[in-house]
C-alpha cells in the first residue's frame, strides 16, 4: 500500500477539489471519484439544506453517484452544484438515460452568511472551478473550500464564536481496507476533544476569554437569535470496501457518532448535520462493524483537527 497522506484521498480513486472567496468568507468542496460510487446518507440535523439526497435512500432505483458537493452560502450555495454537473457533463460522465448522461451530484450546505459577506456565495462558476481542481493529492485543511466561513460555538452569539473549518484524515484495516473522511465544522455547539474531554473551541466569554458552558446559556429562559440557529457539521466517509447501498446507509449512520462525541450540543433543531458514505467497491468481504467504528473515530479526529488547525491551537 502506498504511503498515506492522512486524507480522504488515501482511498484509491477519490479526488477532492476546493474553491473559495476568501473576502466573502465562503466556498465549496467537491469530492470527485474517478468512477461512479455506491452512496448513501444519514441526516441527523433537523435543519438541513440539501440537493438530490432522496436518491441516496436504499429503496431508490439509482445506486451510484458521480460526485458530492459540500458548500457554504446556505440555500444560495446549492447553485454551485450546477457547476459540478456542468463539469462532469462536459466529460461525458453521468447516469446513462439512453439520450444523455446525467451527472448525479448530491449536495449539502452550511450557513456562513453571518461572516464575511452575506451578498456573495458559491455559484455555478465556483462549483465548476472546484471540480476542475480536484486532485488525488489534495491535503487542504482549515479555512478552505466549504470550510472557509465555518465557525463554532454560536449558541452565545456570533461575537463569541471561533473558527471552525475543514478537516480530513484516514485509516486502514487489515492492510487493505482504507477509510477516509472529510468534515466541515460549522456547529452551534462547542468542540470537545474526546481524548481529554476538554473543550478546545467554541463560545468564549469576551471579557475573560474562557469557554462558555452551553448549559449556562441554553438552560436560561431566553430565545436564541436567528444568527445563533444557523449551523451544521457536514461529513463524507469514503472507503474502498465493497458495500451495497443499504450497507453504505448503515456506515453513514454509525459514522455520525463521531459528531456526537466531539460537538456539544449536536444534532439540534438548528443544525443541518449530514453524513455521506461512499464505496468504491474495490475490496470485497467488508466488516461493517470495524469500518463503521473506524469511520466514527476518524470523524471525531477530523473535527478536532479542523478547529485546532484554524485556531492555531496545535
Amino acid at each position: 500500500m502506498p504511503q498515506l497522506k492522512n486524507t480522504i484521498c488515501d482511498v484509491p480513486g477519490i479526488m477532492v477539489g476546493h474553491a473559495q472567496d476568501e473576502e466573502a468568507r465562503t466556498g465549496c468542496t467537491v469530492i470527485l471519484p474517478n468512477a461512479p460510487v455506491i452512496a448513501s446518507v444519514d441526516v441527523r440535523g433537523l435543519a438541513p439544506g440539501t440537493r438530490e439526497l432522496e436518491l441516496l435512500d436504499p429503496v431508490r432505483t439509482i445506486a451510484q453517484i458521480h460526485a458530492i458537493l459540500l458548500t457554504g452560502g446556505s440555500a444560495f450555495g446549492l447553485e454551485s452544484a450546477t457547476g459540478v454537473v456542468q463539469f462532469l457533463a462536459e466529460k461525458n460522465i453521468g447516469y446513462d438515460t439512453g439520450v444523455i448522461k446525467v451527472p448525479l451530484v448530491p449536495a449539502a450546505v452550511i450557513y456562513d452568511l453571518a461572516v464575511g459577506s452575506a451578498l456573495r456565495w458559491p455559484d455555478r462558476a465556483m462549483g465548476y472551478l472546484a471540480a476542475s481542481q480536484a486532485s488525488s493529492s489534495d491535503t487542504s485543511r482549515g479555512l478552505v473550500g466549504a470550510g472557509t466561513g465555518a465557525t463554532v460555538g454560536k449558541f452565545a452569539g456570533q461575537r463569541c464564536a471561533m473558527n471552525g473549518g475543514l478537516g480530513t484524515c484516514s485509516g486502514v484495516i487489515d492492510d487493505s481496507i482504507v477509510v477516509g473522511v472529510l468534515v466541515v465544522v460549522n456547529a452551534l455547539g462547542n468542540v470537545i476533544d474526546p481524548r481529554s474531554n476538554r473543550t478546545i473551541a467554541g463560545a468564549r466569554d469576551p471579557m475573560t476569554n474562557e469557554f462558555i458552558d452551553p448549559t449556562l446559556i441554553i438552560s436560561k429562559p431566553h430565545s436564541l437569535s436567528f444568527a445563533q440557529l444557523t449551523n451544521t457539521t457536514l461529513a463524507v466517509v469514503a472507503t474502498n470496501a465493497q458495500l451495497n447501498k443499504a450497507e453504505a446507509k448503515r456506515l453513514a449512520h454509525m459514522a455520525t457518532s463521531g459528531i456526537t462525541r466531539t460537538t456539544y450540543p449536536a444534532h439540534t433543531p438548528f443544525d443541518g448535520d449530514v453524513v455521506f458514505a461512499i464505496s468504491t467497491g474495490e475490496v470485497p468481504g467488508c466488516d461493517l462493524f470495524r469500518i463503521g467504528f473506524l469511520a466514527s473515530e476518524l470523524i471525531a479526529t477530523a473535527i478536532v483537527q479542523a478547529v485546532l488547525f484554524t485556531n492555531k491551537l496545535q
